[in-house]
């Protein structure tokens, strides 16, 4: 019966605080990206409301929502691949299951073994997360 209630272990709970951040930072990311690909909408909607009231916009001004948004995703793109090495670095094992308590009951974390998308010979590891 112990072994069923190992997700519970004190020991586990780093794991568990970075797993939490990895699927914040993973949601996070979603949402910039998606907002990425509606920013040509959102460019038409500030170009009618500014048509709306005839305004024009300050000399020299630019429109940096789509840098802003480029940038906030980088950021997020490089917060996820520094927890993923932490999670990495935390996992006791590859290719396998680790149970963990993310608040639903026993939860499951592992690192499994893909290809490299950039075609090289190094080792790549997937986080997989099933709550």
């Amino acid at each position: 019966m112990a072994s069923n209630l190992d997700y519970l272990a004190p020991d586990r709970q780093p794991l568990v605080e970075k797993v939490e951040a990895y699927l914040a930072a993973e949601k996070e990311l979603r949402t910039l990206t998606i907002a990425e690909h509606n920013e040509a909408t959102h460019d038409a909607e500030v170009a009618a409301s500014a048509a709306a009231f005839e305004q024009r916009p300050p000399t020299g001004s630019f429109d940096q929502h789509a840098d802003e948004l480029q940038q906030r995703r980088d950021d997020a793109q490089a917060d996820l691949d520094h927890l993923k090495q932490e999670i990495l670095a935390l996992l006791p094992t590859r290719d396998e299951w680790v149970k963990v308590n993310l608040g639903y009951g026993p939860s499951r974390v592992g690192a499994w073994r893909t290809p490299n998308p950039d075609g090289s010979g190094t080792e790549h590891y997937e986080i997989r997360v099933v709550v």
